[in-house]
């Protein structure tokens, strides 16, 4: 992490930043981050996730909401995100509020998927058994011949997810495990955020 970086108020700006040296230097899948929840249970539980879609309003990722991460967050409307670049040898941790995306905004963002991948969600009730991979090849042809020609549609249950941070972490590795660390977090009445280097 460079001395200037230190001084940074943005951590979006930053983040914007970092992640387009991802998708310029990292050799597969710069949008991969590790989703981590919690269930009713109070048990955490994690996953890679595609997070691909951020702003100032937060980060966003679509998945089944009938799946074992959107049960969690049903029951708990919080978790936290983690990229992990390798080859920047960085990591960018984003922890907050974990809000549904409204129903025109899923819409929009299952209309930029291969045909392949929408097939792919509607034939799968994630995170349920099932019997033998042959029983979900099946249902993937079923749903194929029955959209065949036609747009298929996108299943009510699956949608997207937006996490609005509270928190914001870069870490940037150093010789010796002397790593920079450098902490964001929205403070005060303003919510505004609030820049401090932490110790490796």
């Amino acid at each position: 992490m460079q001395r200037h970086v230190e001084r940074r108020t943005d951590p979006l700006a930053l983040f914007a930043e970092w992640y387009a040296e991802a998708e310029a230097r990292e050799p597969a899948l710069p949008e991969a981050a590790s989703l981590a929840t919690v269930g009713a249970d109070g048990r955490p539980s994690s996953r890679m996730v595609l997070a691909k879609r951020f702003s100032e309003q937060g980060f966003d990722f679509f998945t089944s909401s009938t799946s074992r991460k959107g049960h969690e967050l049903a029951a708990n409307p919080y978790g936290a995100l983690t990229w992990h670049w390798k080859s920047l040898q960085r990591q960018v941790r984003v922890e907050g509020r974990v809000d549904a995306l409204p129903d025109e905004e899923s819409d929009a963002y299952w209309a930029t998927r291969p045909r392949g991948s929408q097939i792919s969600a509607r034939a799968s009730a994630q995170s349920e058994p099932i019997a033998s991979r042959a029983d979900l090849e099946v249902r993937v042809a079923e749903i194929d011949a029955r959209f065949k020609g036609q747009p298929v549609p996108r299943p009510a249950f699956w949608r997207g997810y937006r996490m609005v941070p509270n928190r914001i972490e870069f870490w940037q590795h150093r010789d010796d495990r002397l790593h920079d660390r450098l902490e964001f977090r929205r403070e005060g009445p303003r919510r505004q955020w609030v820049a401090t280097l932490l110790q490796p």
